[in-house]
């Protein structure tokens, strides 16, 4: 496993663009956490903080799709820094003003999430180039769903530190330069000022005429309404046993779990379409969340949260490599944004209810939303297995119609290993 992981980190580039990706990522890892703190710490309710939090992550999921197209057409270099920077002024323009007026708060939120720069879609294109064997990408993305765990353990952390050492405004402002940092580490790189989008056929659907990928978005959605009502349950159990830094803890406990849990899967191969293997991971997390309902004592709920996250970078990894089967030739960029777009989309409305249910129900409910979403995310996959098995088959016979010169494309391929 070492070795596998060692000759991917020593490809040229490879450690330059998943570690700037991580850092200009980890805003994504602080702003929910952040956003809830500062606005509670300025005498706003469990409503309108989670509303707000919501609120974000919906204009972060929209926005990568738009983004992320005219990255397509413009390269990423002048996109992604001019993205960063509108970001970063969201995030200081909230600190400046607080929650009143609630018009300029909702501004600023807006700003900061639908400039969020499309760094993992972005990634995710690059890595074909930067890598020379197919064996490597599939790894590749086995240790970017890994790897992107660092965001929710060092994230919350971040945002409790900047809350200690200055204030809950300051964390704010750290996430957006963060956001920069990265997003400029990337952007310099070789790859990034070379890299230009494929030709794909025109199509007004574009990726989303694949049924395949229109599943898989769908159980993507629920994941995303899992992680975000897990944020926000996390400060409200935090409230109930002794403070906001118990949530960062509980926070950073899944996010450790998840990162174990994606270097142990990355680093093995298995046999067989992963589609099946995605139904496999996706039992395991929808069987972990409902145990968080019990909201033990803060030792025994760090346990219970690293005991989810071990299954949740697989289920994500695997994802991304069914992914790259389902979407149609030409659309891979497109697809992993739409991914992005379905669990931020599910994350927000994840934290909007779970603030609802927190607030009426107290802890158990907030986590009772967490097992909800996570029990139909693995319904969705389940009652759809036939449209995720035989897609593959599908495309490759239509391909093969079109044209009968042209080979199969690999990612359909069913004897693709992971």
């Amino acid at each position: 496993m070492a070795s596998s992981y060692g000759d991917l980190l020593r490809t040229r580039h490879a450690v330059r663009l998943l570690g700037g990706t991580l850092l200009g990522r980890l805003p994504n890892g602080m702003s929910a956490l952040a956003i809830v703190l500062f606005l509670r710490a300025h005498g706003a309710g469990y409503g309108l903080a989670g509303g707000l939090s919501a609120l974000y992550g919906l204009a972060m999921a929209l926005g990568q799709p738009l983004l992320g197209r005219a990255v397509d057409r413009r390269g990423q270099p002048r996109v992604m820094t001019a993205a960063a920077l509108l970001a970063a002024a969201g995030f200081c323009l909230l600190a400046a003003t607080g929650p009143r007026p609630l018009p300029v708060a909702i501004a600023a939120v807006l700003l900061a999430g639908v400039a969020t720069p499309p760094l993992e879609g972005g990634l995710r294109a690059l890595w074909p180039v930067v890598l020379e064997r197919e064996e490597q990408v599939q790894r590749a993305y086995a240790l970017d769903a890994a790897a992107q765990e660092v965001l929710f353990t060092l994230g919350p952390l971040l945002v409790t530190a900047a809350v200690a050492v200055a204030s809950e405004a300051a964390a704010l402002v750290l996430a957006g330069l963060l956001g920069v940092a990265g997003t400029l580490v990337v952007v310099s790189s070789g790859p990034s000022r070379n890299w230009r989008a494929q030709a794909r056929e025109p199509h007004w659907l574009g990726a989303l005429r694949s049924p395949g990928l229109l599943v898989l978005l769908g159980a993507c959605f629920f994941v995303g309404n899992a992680l975000g009502a897990f944020s926000l349950a996390a400060v409200a159990y935090a409230d109930a046993h002794g403070g906001g830094s118990a949530a960062a803890y509980v926070l950073a406990a899944n996010g450790a779990g998840a990162l174990i849990g994606g270097i142990v899967y990355g680093g093995r191969s298995f046999a067989g379409p992963p589609e099946r293997r995605l139904r496999l991971l996706a039992v395991g997390l929808a069987a972990c969340y409902p145990l968080l309902m019990l909201a033990p004592a803060l030792g025994w709920m760090l346990l219970l949260s690293a005991l989810a996250g071990l299954f949740l970078a697989p289920t994500l990894a695997c994802g991304f490599l069914v992914v790259d089967r389902h979407a149609p030739r030409g659309t891979v960029t497109e697809a992993f944004s739409w991914v992005v777009t379905a669990m931020g989309v599910g994350a927000a409305l994840g934290t909007a209810v779970a603030g609802v249910a927190a607030q009426h129900g107290g802890t158990a409910a907030g986590f009772g939303v967490c097992a909800v979403s996570g029990a139909v995310a693995l319904g969705v996959l389940l009652s759809t297995g036939r449209i995720l098995t035989v897609r593959d088959v599908e495309t490759d016979r239509v391909v093969a119609e079109k044209d009968p010169n042209r080979a199969p494309d690999p990612r359909f391929s069913t004897s693709h290993q992971a």
